[in-house]
């Protein structure tokens, strides 16, 4: 996950997080937990993060598909977030620009960890 700095985990599917974000001037770090639930493995989980830090709290929630492709395999997901404090002061268009580069990353980060057939 991009700007993930620590992730321990906590107990079953729960994981302890440490995470920096950048959003135009503002940065922070956020403590928080992140959660997978409703497995249904190998086609699709729900990923829960919830966050807290001195610019204001973080919460997610987000569904993740995997379906075969031919030698690959097509992930869909879907998704919300809400912020609020002072990170929510720079707009919900920065913000909605911000969560889609996030997610670009760590799909782009997984596709480069996979081994390829």
């Amino acid at each position: 996950m991009p700007g993930c700095q620590q992730l321990v985990k906590i107990g079953q599917n729960e994981y302890a997080m440490k995470m920096k974000l950048v959003l135009a001037s503002i940065s922070g770090l956020f403590d928080g937990k992140i959660q997978l639930m409703d497995h249904s493995s190998p086609n699709s989980f729900r990923l829960v993060v919830e966050g807290l830090g001195k610019i204001g709290f973080l919460k997610g929630d987000g569904f993740l598909e995997f379906k075969p492709n031919g030698d690959g395999t097509v992930i869909t997901y879907a998704g919300d977030v809400q912020v609020g404090g002072t990170i929510s002061a720079v707009g919900q268009r920065l913000l909605d620009t911000t969560a889609r580069m996030l997610i670009k990353r760590f799909f782009d980060k997984l596709s480069n960890t996979l081994p390829k057939n």
